[in-house]
């Protein structure tokens, strides 16, 4: 499964983070414990190297019993070059119209085209090390939406601690219902559209 990390200081305020490294906010430490209930069965835990996955993935892989996750820089969310830090609304301030259609190639970041290169190279890549095995992968929404754009998915935003079901069969990948970690009836959901 791929799931997004819990909520960033920055989700909070609304800014866009690409490869910065904000922590987790305190409701994302709290929606990381709360997700440990919904988790289930893994024989192991991968992260993102960013901060907030990794930290979201510590959480999950202490409250279910699991070694220390792994790290794998390649799980990190897409390089949003000059858009890093920005709200949407200073976006469109500087870029009139930029996030208006489809998902544009941010200036100075990484393209839609590269992202998709790495994710689906990252997907072999758990699949023949992990082969077997069933992996919980603390990602960014960037990562799961591009996955899920390219196999013909609506890539509609995602709530942290939200994720999807991916199966690889024979180099083949499919992707299975989105499913929420989170109860909200425990704990305040978060959607950021940052990305």
């Amino acid at each position: 499964m791929l799931v997004r990390h819990a909520q960033s200081e920055w989700n909070a305020v609304g800014r866009w983070q690409g490869w910065a490294d904000p922590p987790l906010s305190a409701l994302g430490r709290e929606q990381a414990h709360q997700a440990v209930a919904a988790v289930g069965w893994v024989d192991l835990i991968v992260s993102s190297d960013l901060r907030r996955a990794v930290d979201t993935a510590a959480i999950l892989a202490a409250g279910v019993g699991v070694s220390e996750p792994a790290v794998m820089p390649s799980l990190r969310e897409r390089n949003v070059g000059r858009w890093t830090g920005l709200t949407r609304a200073e976006i469109d301030r500087h870029w009139p119209g930029a996030l208006s259609g489809p998902m544009p190639d941010p200036p100075g970041g990484e393209t839609a085209a590269r992202l998709l290169e790495r994710v689906l190279a990252t997907m072999t890549e758990l699949a023949e090390a992990y082969q077997g095995q069933t992996v919980l992968a603390v990602t960014h929404g960037g990562f799961i939406r591009s996955l899920e754009r390219h196999l013909g998915v609506d890539p509609a935003p995602l709530p942290n601690l939200g994720g999807v079901e991916v199966d690889v069969d024979g180099g083949r990948l499919a992707v299975g219902p989105r499913r929420l970690l989170l109860d909200p009836d425990e704990v305040m959901v978060t959607v950021p559209c940052q990305l």
